[in-house]
């Protein structure tokens, strides 16, 4: 399909008067298309189509009736049908009454288009872009952000369910590919093996009959596996991806097969970031946060929350389940920087927070990284007894820490912690640390003498300052704006189903992702253009009956 940029087409009259008639009070849709435009042109993803074929359903088109679509929580079936049928859709979209609309399968390669030439940004920045152009929207403000687990398309499975699909999905795949070849190279028996979907209910239970049917899946992949690399085989098929899946697998979940098939131990397992868990979402990643464990991703969502502005989606990151919040830090910065958007302040819990984060956001960005940060990981410090950091006096000059007892450190050594940060390891002396009066408030060693980990000058003065910072009362009262965000994803998970994959993998969840916090921000921007105000923090029942406390 070939695309012209067109200019955005007017409302048709006939469509217009319809619709004032069919919605005297105003229309979600209505609203937006008379207030806010329709926020795309042709242009903005000219790029993703060729300069020969039969003419393209105008983009534009294409990317509003996506948002329209996550707004709805409709099937592209249902949208497609929503095009055709709802008069309120045809006035958003500059169509005419009588107008059959398209076939359901063109907003699926609208998907694809955009992936394949990642522009699937470009649905969100747009918009942002028409906000600001409205005044609903400002750089250099505030702005806040949370993150929420997104649970994968593919469904939860035992090990043992996970090893014997992982094996039946290359099969499948082969057979579509090289059926004859297949065919004369699996035993007859394999047939009633891998034919069905492996289930949990139909599997052993017994522990001694289990591993012994994990030896008998590894023993049949790792036969198939060498049946592929032969020299005869083509090297085409090694690249297919259920091919590389199950390779992966058996080198994860299995030791190098000798006289026996043996499944690894936990200690040699992958680490969590690399190991698959589906053959159907490879990108997938297993991850836990307190007591809540999930198989599939995490997405961060930032919004504004500056006064007399509404809150609006302002970034958008999806990573891997197992990627810590410090790391997305760094990225959403990065993001709003292109979209002219950075905040003066960033307000975030303590998972996006570090001594490092804080330093860079502010020198690189301009950006003050508000937010809690850790007391110290001594057992002084999260007992609050004893003799913490924050009780040794440091002389960056003479390379000396003198603690409370007015003793100075021996040893002053430039390393690196477990995470690869340059620190300060400071060692004091034995004699010292033997004959002190307060030796059990300093440290629970018997023998060893105090050692401190310090950071690097500057490092240590950023940090020493958040700490203080986070201990007076203002802090407080302005880092309880940030419970706001947890709204959000409320209503991200319930209204707009984030936290369920409706695709496979990263890229296309992301564009989910995408969708939804466009989706979210058009409705919020009616709602604010039309007066509704904004919901207030829920109290049950029995919390409006507690007394009220005397200051």
């Amino acid at each position: 399909m070939t695309l012209h940029p067109q200019p955005l087409t007017p409302i048709p009259a006939e469509t217009a008067r319809v619709a004032r008639a069919a919605f005297p009070k105003g229309n979600l849709y209505l609203r937006m298309r008379d207030e806010l435009g329709v926020f795309f042109n042709d242009a903005d993803f000219a790029q993703l189509y060729p300069q020969c074929g039969h003419f393209a359903e105008p983009p534009w088109r294409m990317a509003l009736i996506s948002v329209m679509q996550f707004i709805e929580g409709y099937s592209d079936r249902q949208a497609a049908d929503a095009v055709r049928s709802r008069i309120d859709w045809k006035y958003a979209l500059s169509l005419e009454l009588t107008d059959s609309g398209f076939n359901y399968s063109v907003l699926s390669e609208f998907r694809d288009r955009l992936l394949e030439g990642t522009a699937e940004q470009q649905l969100l920045d747009r918009m942002l872009e028409k906000f600001q152009a409205k005044g609903l929207l400002k750089a250099r403000g505030t702005q806040r952000s949370d993150s929420t687990q997104v649970l994968s398309v593919a469904r939860e499975m035992t090990r043992l369910e996970f090893l014997g699909e992982t094996l039946r999905h290359a099969l499948n795949t082969l057979a579509e590919v090289a059926p004859s070849w297949l065919q004369s190279q699996v035993p007859v028996e394999w047939y009633d093996r891998y034919s069905r979907r492996f289930e949990d209910s139909r599997l052993p239970k017994s522990p001694e009959r289990r591993t012994q049917q994990a030896a008998q899946i590894g023993a049949d992949g790792f036969y198939m596996l060498d049946c592929i690399y032969a020299d005869a085989t083509p090297s085409s098929w090694r690249t297919l991806s259920a091919v590389e899946t199950l390779r992966q697998v058996w080198l994860q979940q299995y030791y190098a097969p000798g006289e026996t098939i043996q499944l690894r131990e936990a200690k040699d397992s992958a680490p969590g970031a690399l190991r698959i868990r589906s053959p159907y979402d490879v990108e997938a990643r297993r991850s836990a946060k307190y007591s809540r464990s999930w198989t599939g991703y995490k997405v961060h969502l930032s919004e504004s929350c500056d006064d007399d502005l509404p809150r609006l989606i302002t970034n958008v990151e999806t990573t891997e389940a197992t990627e810590q919040d410090q790391l997305a830090t760094p990225k959403i910065h990065a993001s709003m920087m292109q979209k002219g958007l950075l905040p003066q302040q960033h307000i975030v819990d303590q998972g996006y927070m570090s001594t490092r984060l804080i330093q860079t956001s502010q020198d690189e960005y301009g950006v003050d990284l508000f937010g809690p940060v850790s007391t110290g990981s001594g057992w002084q410090a999260q007992a609050g007894q004893g003799f913490d950091l924050s009780h040794f006096k440091i002389d960056w000059k003479r390379q000396v820490a003198k603690c409370p007892q007015g003793k100075c450190s021996r040893d002053w050594k430039v390393g690196q912690d477990n995470y690869g940060n340059s620190v300060i390891h400071v060692g004091f002396r034995e004699r010292d640390c033997a004959k002190c009066p307060v030796r059990s408030q300093c440290t629970r060693a018997k023998t060893a003498p105090r050692e401190l980990t310090v950071k690097l000058p500057q490092a240590y003065r950023v940090l020493q300052e958040a700490r203080a910072r986070q201990e007076i009362d203002e802090f407080k009262q302005q880092y309880a704006l940030r419970a706001g965000v947890e709204g959000t994803v409320s209503q991200a998970v319930r209204g707009f189903e984030i936290r369920q994959c409706r695709y496979v993998g990263l890229a296309k969840t992301h564009l989910q992702h995408i969708l939804s916090a466009a989706a979210i921000n058009v409705v919020r921007a009616v709602n604010w253009l039309e007066g509704v105000p904004l919901a207030k923090a829920r109290q049950s029942r029995f919390a409006k009956l507690a007394p009220v406390r005397a200051v």
